[in-house]
């Protein structure tokens, strides 16, 4: 399969209101070795029935095969084929009427990193980004385009001191290089922290999502490796 080939979406999950109908749509990505299922979990604990959430289904359960911070070359063609899955899922959405400011995007872990890696590759002024224990992917050392279309860009990044699979560093070089790109980062490291996601997090990310709340309009014009 080349990278820009169509991926099966038979295993992808959605649950909430219809696109047409929702508040705002939420793509939430599952990490390595994990499941959409999981996500649909995961987006069950942020509870908001206002907003539409689309769990997409890695082939094999992953995103890439090696390391996040392995060279880049090491990853392909999975990683350029796992960001044109997440292109076509906003590029899909975006036709079918929903603004990017009513687009929210996460991931956990793997999921967390594509997710980061996505934004500044396929910049648009979305209406928030979550990202659970993840950074940018490729090695020390490398450059990432600028992203100037993230400018205002609600962003929750999160790492842990003793997680073994996201190195801290990564975490704040990530949040520093989203910041020069104008995006709102809001950066919490915690001390001890497992590999997983917290209530704290959840409570984070759920405010967050209260701009589309139950009560809100739709806007006219929105645990394994790494």
């Amino acid at each position: 399969m080349s990278a820009s080939a169509a991926v099966d979406h038979a295993t992808d999950l959605a649950f909430g209101p219809e696109t047409d109908a929702a508040a705002a749509v939420a793509v939430l990505v599952h990490g390595r070795g994990r499941s959409a299922a999981e996500m649909r979990d995961l987006a069950l604990r942020l509870d908001n029935p206002a907003i539409r959430f689309v769990m997409p289904q890695a082939p094999g359960a992953t995103w890439y095969p090696n390391g996040f911070m392995t060279p880049i070359a090491d990853n392909e063609p999975a990683l350029s084929r796992s960001l044109a899955t997440c292109a076509a899922l906003v590029d899909g959405l975006i036709a079918a009427g929903v603004r990017p400011g009513d687009i929210v995007l996460g991931g956990f872990s793997q999921g967390a990193c594509l997710t980061a890696e996505f934004i500044v590759r396929y910049p648009r002024p979305y209406g928030a980004v979550v990202v659970f224990t993840g950074g940018l992917i490729g090695p020390p050392g490398t450059r990432w385009p600028a992203a100037p279309t993230l400018r205002g860009v609600p962003v929750y990044l999160t790492g842990s001191v003793i997680d073994e699979w996201v190195p801290v560093a990564r975490v704040e070089e990530t949040a520093r290089l989203l910041r020069q790109n104008g995006a709102a980062v809001t950066l919490r490291i915690f001390d001890d922290r497992d590999h997983r996601v917290c209530d704290e997090e959840i409570a984070a990310a759920s405010q967050m999502l209260r701009a589309w709340g139950p009560a809100a309009p739709r806007r006219a014009d929105g645990i394994a490796t790494n």
